[in-house]
């Protein structure tokens, strides 16, 4: 048996680690909730913005092109890779409707309000093309969120954009 003399500091010591363990579990979990409370802090005008831009995605794969076209405005502008591919919503859908779609998952997503404007970035996988960037802006219109400007792009990574930008600089001069 301890000496009454042992007992104490190891009693103390036990409650000090507890409250140690007490204070890192209350720690770990306010982080939880603030970011929680963080996701919650998204305005509903982003969220409505974010849920254009996931049915976009949505509806480009299952090529329903009537409820695509309908979340762009109708003076919407859409940018492809290609340099050519700068296209009105009537350009656009006379090159997308006879296709079967294209599918885009959504990696990341960044929004920026500016009072009725909302400009976003987004990283994108596609099975077809791998990683992609889709950068643009929507309007408020008519109290909903509408595409006004969509651009999909190729970010290509700094070690291997020399060779890249090369090889396009010679399909060009063909």
């Amino acid at each position: 048996m301890l000496s009454k003399k042992l007992q104490y500091p190891r009693l103390i010591l036990t409650a000090v680690g507890l409250v140690f363990i007490s204070f890192i579990m209350n720690s770990q979990q306010l982080t939880a909730k603030t970011l929680t409370q963080t996701e919650i802090a998204i305005s509903p005008d982003q969220q409505a913005a974010a849920q254009v831009l996931d049915l976009l995605n949505q509806y480009s794969s299952n090529a329903d092109w009537d409820k695509y076209f309908a979340l762009y405005r109708e003076d919407g502008i859409f940018i492809g890779t290609d340099a050519s591919e700068r296209w009105g919503m009537t350009e656009f859908e006379r090159y997308s409707r006879p296709t079967k779609g294209w599918r885009y998952d959504l990696t990341e997503r960044h929004l920026v309000q500016h009072g009725d404007t909302i400009l976003f970035d987004e990283l994108l996988n596609s099975p077809a093309y791998g990683i992609s960037r889709g950068t643009g802006a929507l309007i408020k219109t008519d109290g909903q969120w509408k595409i006004a400007q969509y651009h999909l792009s190729f970010p290509i990574p700094n070690n291997i954009a020399k060779q890249i930008t090369n090889e396009i600089k010679a399909v060009n001069k063909k």
